[in-house]
């Protein structure tokens, strides 16, 4: 199976309940007028678009009408689609792995999928050809280096581990020294998450993030934030807190094919000009891509 449709079944539950509130809206089709645009607000915020995103595609929407003189239906779905993709199109979605090695910091709270992420991001990119080393720095919740050790394993990947409790930062350390010595493309860590102790998270990563600067001055550096996609609109406002501590360079987006609310993906995006770069359709290893504003898009809106 194709990413495509790997994409459309893994958001067959959004794509149910974005494409029958949008489709309601034009059951009864009349005319383009005002009233057509408020019908399509309200089915974009009960899509879980969040209210400040809405109105920004419906102005958009709005001009778009106008400016082409759009009077059929077809044209206004076509019109949101592309108003909807100008969204994602407006940050950079491609992965900055310039250097060898280059860097994946992975953060994110606990639960929203970190350690599966790491794997099938390491999966992809050693298919790609990558030589991959795992810096398994989440040494405070229990069984979390094991559980990555599992999943590096799948993905065919070194992983750097000690015993749970070590500081973090030493982990990391280490696995900078066996990334040179191999001569490996690309570390990904791992980081503890813990959002509700904000201090702590901060300090604890900007140790990290000064053995990374250290140890690897020249390289790419990607910060990816894992958001679990079921949470809705709570996901954007996890991700405001976490740019309080953090740079973060991208989202990774998780558990897609459980939730009807990946319409979120268009408020994160909006809301905080931040790119979406991977989403999880599935929980099988191969089931994660680098996100494409297109393929999204066409998914959600056939």
């Amino acid at each position: 199976m194709g990413f495509f449709e790997k994409l459309k079944n893994g958001l067959s539950k959004t794509k149910t309940s974005f494409d029958e509130k949008i489709n309601n809206v034009f059951s009864g089709f009349r005319k383009v007028d005002e009233e057509l645009l408020e019908e399509l607000e309200d089915a974009l915020i009960m899509s879980d678009v969040g209210s400040n995103t809405t109105l920004k595609i419906i102005d958009e929407l709005r001009n778009k009408i106008k400016k082409e003189n759009i009077k059929d239906e077809q044209e206004v779905k076509r019109a949101l689609k592309e108003v909807i993709k100008e969204i994602f199109d407006k940050t950079d979605t491609s992965l900055k792995l310039e250097t060898v090695p280059s860097v994946i910091l992975v953060v994110g709270v606990n639960g929203v999928g970190k350690t599966t992420s790491i794997g099938k991001i390491a999966n992809n990119l050693r298919k790609d050809g990558k030589k991959v080393v795992i810096a398994a720095a989440d040494t405070f919740r229990a069984a979390a280096v094991e559980q990555l050790e599992i999943w590096a394993n799948r993905a065919n990947c070194e992983i750097v581990k000690k015993e749970e409790g070590v500081d973090p930062a030493s982990v990391v350390y280490d696995a900078i020294q066996i990334a040179k010595e191999k001569n490996a493309d690309v570390l990904i860590c791992d980081t503890a998450g813990r959002l509700h102790n904000k201090k702590y998270l901060m300090d604890e990563l900007e140790k990290i993030k000064k053995v990374i600067d250290t140890g690897l001055p020249e390289a790419s550096k990607e910060i990816l934030m894992v958001l679990d996609a079921t949470t809705g609109q709570n996901a954007i406002e996890q991700v405001k807190a976490f740019k309080e501590t953090v740079d973060i360079t991208g989202i990774i987006l998780t558990k897609l094919d459980g939730t009807a609310k990946g319409g979120v993906v268009i408020g994160i995006t909006n809301e905080n000009n931040i790119p979406v770069k991977y989403i999880g359709v599935g929980e099988k290893i191969d089931d994660m891509e680098q996100f494409d504003s297109g393929d999204f898009v066409n998914a959600l809106l056939d």
